[in-house]
C-alpha cells in the first residue's frame, strides 16, 4: 500500500463574485478559490503576509502547533473561527 503524504495549507473560499470571472491562486502553502475581485486580492494578501510570519519565525506551516496559527492569524488580522480545545474526559473535541 502506497503511503500519501498530506501537507497543511490556507484555504481561501470568496463566495461574493457577481462578474462571472472564475479566480484561483495557488502559492506556498495556500489556495484561493473565487470571490470578487476585492475579496480575492485580500485573501492573497492575508496568505503572503501569512506566509511571511512563518519565515520571520523559520518555520513551514507543518511545523506549527494549532496555538501558533491561531497567533499568527491573530497577527495579520485573519479572521478564523474560535478554537477549539481538546476534552480529554471524552477524547474528542469540543468549542470552548
Amino acid at each position: 500500500m502506497e503511503n500519501k503524504v498530506y501537507k497543511r495549507l490556507l484555504l481561501g473560499l470568496g463566495m461574493d463574485c457577481e462578474d462571472g470571472h472564475i479566480r484561483i491562486t495557488k502559492g506556498n502553502n495556500f489556495r484561493i478559490f473565487g470571490g470578487s475581485k476585492e475579496t480575492h486580492e485580500m485573501m492573497q494578501e492575508k496568505a503572503i503576509k501569512f506566509n511571511e510570519s512563518l519565515t520571520k519565525r523559520g518555520k513551514s506551516i507543518d511545523e506549527i502547533k494549532m496555538k501558533e496559527f491561531y497567533d499568527i492569524a491573530h497577527e495579520i488580522g485573519l479572521k478564523v473561527p474560535k478554537q477549539k480545545k481538546k476534552d480529554n474526559s471524552k477524547g474528542g473535541e469540543r468549542n470552548g
